[in-house]
């Protein structure tokens, strides 16, 4: 299976969910015109408050949609945007890619992956128990987040649902993803 777009979003403020939108503008080193996590610096509330200096390694959120399947066979009902990501895709392992991998999005758009996206509180305010979902122990207890990963815009375009994404490595050893 090719990997593709199935959903784009952004949102203004800083709203858990975001609005499901058909294209969005990436903007070199900010991120998507018009969502509140655009910028060089972190906007992250709880970064800010932290150090309002640091760079924006969280401009982009991605998250397979396969992961609401897994989800929904749980008993949780979550659709595209509900957990605020950017980039819904559909047949990649996104938490599988290496640190430094670029996604060329569409015609020109390419987003370099930074890290994982940490699920917090807001995840179980949002739905009670699914925190213990995304959440989990995988082998040897290694901790596994599901809730996506972040990016940040190297170059960029505009990018529509339906638009491939093609997968660009980097170069080996391989660094494995962390929280960001």
């Amino acid at each position: 299976m090719n990997a593709v777009i199935e959903h784009l979003a952004r949102d203004e403020g800083h709203n858990f969910s975001k609005t499901l939108v058909e294209e969005i503008e990436l903007v070199k080193g900010l991120g998507i015109k018009g969502d509140a996590h655009a910028g060089e610096t972190v906007k992250h509330r709880s970064r800010v408050k932290a150090d309002p200096t640091q760079p924006n390694l969280r401009q982009v959120h991605l998250i397979h949609c396969e992961l609401f399947e897994e989800l929904a066979e749980q008993g949780f009902s979550l659709g595209p945007a509900d957990l605020g990501e950017n980039i819904t895709t559909r047949g990649i392992d996104l938490l599988g890619l290496p640190r430094g991998t670029r996604l060329h999005l569409g015609q020109a758009a390419v987003v370099e992956v930074t890290g994982l996206r940490n699920p917090c509180h807001q995840v179980e305010a949002f739905m009670p128990g699914l925190l213990r979902a995304v959440l989990v122990r995988g082998p040897n207890k290694t901790l596994i987040r599901k809730t996506g990963i972040m990016g940040i815009v190297l170059e960029g375009g505009m990018v529509g649902c339906g638009d491939p994404i093609v997968i660009e490595e980097p170069e080996m050893p391989h660094l494995p993803l962390e929280r960001v």
